[in-house]
């Protein structure tokens, strides 16, 4: 198990303990999360809630055995760090 679905366990389970967010989008920003929200038959902030974690735990999120994975991966590191210096040398074409 790992640490999102550790605390979407805790979550779900009521014992972590909730803070207040507060966010300012424009109208249509908010007409498109309220739409979003009545088809799931969620509340806006559950919605909100429900598709940040489903972005940090699908997009975002390494797990520590992965990272180690990588880290130790020497020839991969080599490559990522030779890329990244490429890049920002502009060495690199768009295709």
């Amino acid at each position: 198990m790992n640490i999102f679905e550790y605390n979407i366990d805790k979550y779900i389970q009521g014992a972590v303990s909730m803070k207040t967010v507060t966010m300012r989008v424009d109208d249509e920003i908010y007409h498109m999360i309220k739409r979003a929200a009545d088809g799931e038959r969620r509340n806006i902030s559950n919605f909100i809630t429900h598709a940040t974690l489903q972005y940090l735990t699908s997009s975002q999120y390494v797990s520590d055995r992965e990272m180690d994975e990588i880290l130790n991966d020497k020839e991969l590191v080599k490559n990522l760090e030779i890329g990244l210096q490429e890049a920002k040398d502009g060495a690199y074409d768009i295709v």
